[in-house]
């Protein structure tokens, strides 16, 4: 018989944030601090809407686009917030999830052979979807020493004449490091000198905690350049619901919805209805909960350098990413000892990348009582 698996699906390891935590799976008493999901509850009108919307009947396929209502929403929200201006016929798809936004991205760029660079560490879907549209991803590294921030310098040296997008995430997950205008601008100036499109994920824009978020799209000349990726997952909690969203041109648009027309067809109606009113009434629950994920923030950053785990302080999203090499242990063994012994899970580093090796990531979505029991558990795992 012959091999029944491709290649493109071979070459590509499971993610390494799910294969750690299968070994979660039934231990008691486990405090996760791991996987990337607010421990909030959508906020109530938000599920009031998802109800009602059943209760209406809305059960049925939507525009490929997206319902137009929410679309009209999201360019109204943009230009609001932003000064961006996007057109909600033809400029914004609506998707099931930022990872199907992503992954429609990368599809509709990218040709076989194309290069397409990657700041690490980096979100684990990151590289594996440009393989599997045929592409060759190019990692780039970054340092603590430079703020786990993609520098102009590290970027012009990737390029090649095969190079045809880069991927930003800003702020990061892993390592919750942000971008200012500067450094975006930095960046800016080689994605024109090279020609690249850029894929910008911001999904965690709303979860910044100092400064103002500058859209990669907003920036001189980058609109046209940039397909921006956001959604609905991380600032308003709403994870399962499945609503993110990609703003680009009208030709990238067309070439994503026509992707997502032949293999997801709609985003859930009942999520999208929901998404509108998140847009128009969710602004108060949302700085509530910037609020206490900034204050979880700096205990988690100030405890785990009292242990001497040196840490940055993320200038957004919801991770820490302490480095553990004064334990002499790797990310691996790390995150899998202190699971064993003390029940705190934490993913390696190197889930999200060889430069991440020597890290670790540890989300603070989860209750601040939890919180500082599991450094408590890390303490006594440290020392021991």
């Amino acid at each position: 018989m012959r091999d029944p698996v491709s290649s493109r699906a071979k070459a590509v390891p499971p993610s390494g944030i799910r294969r750690f935590f299968e070994m979660v799976i039934g231990m008691p008493d486990v405090i996760s601090l791991g996987v990337g999901e607010p421990d909030f509850v959508t906020p109530w009108h938000i599920r009031e809407a998802c109800i009602y919307s059943l209760e209406q009947g809305y059960t049925m396929y939507t525009s490929n686009f997206g319902l137009l209502e929410l679309r009209e929403e999201i360019s109204r929200f943009y230009g609001k917030r932003h000064g961006l201006q996007y057109d909600p016929e033809g400029e914004i798809l609506v998707t099931t999830g930022v990872s199907e936004a992503y992954d429609l991205a990368i599809r509709a760029v990218v040709n076989p052979g194309d290069e397409v660079i990657v700041h690490e560490p980096s979100y684990v879907s990151y590289k594996p979807c440009v393989t599997f549209a045929g592409g060759v991803p190019v990692a780039v590294a970054t340092s603590a020493d430079d703020g786990f921030k993609l520098t102009p310098e590290a970027l012009e040296k990737a390029i090649t004449d095969r190079t045809k997008a880069l991927v930003l995430n800003y702020p990061n997950n892993p390592t919750g490091a942000t971008m200012s205008e500067k450094e975006l601008e930095e960046i800016a100036d080689v994605v024109v000198e090279h020609d690249l499109i850029v894929i910008s994920d911001e999904v965690y824009w709303m979860l910044t905690y100092e400064g103002v978020h500058r859209p990669f799209s907003s920036l001189n000349g980058m609109k046209e350049r940039t397909i921006l990726l956001d959604g609905f997952s991380k600032a308003y909690a709403m994870t399962g619901f499945r609503i993110g969203f990609s703003l680009a041109s009208p030709e990238i648009t067309e070439a994503m919805m026509k992707l997502h027309q032949y293999t997801m067809l709609c985003a859930p109606i009942t999520g999208q209805m929901s998404a509108i009113e998140a847009l128009r009434h969710g602004k108060k629950e949302v700085d509530a909960m910037v609020r206490e994920y900034k204050r979880r923030r700096n205990v988690i950053v100030k405890r785990l350098n009292d242990l001497g785990l040196p840490c940055a302080t993320p200038g957004g999203a919801f991770y820490a990413f302490p480095d553990i090499t004064s334990t002499s242990l790797t990310s691996e063994e790390f995150s899998t000892g202190l699971l064993k012994e003390e029940k705190v899970a934490v993913v390696p580093g190197t889930a999200f990348g060889e430069s991440g090796e020597g890290f670790v990531r540890c989300s603070y979505a989860t209750a601040m009582e939890d919180l500082k029991t599991a450094l408590d558990r890390i303490e006594r795992f440290i020392s021991s």
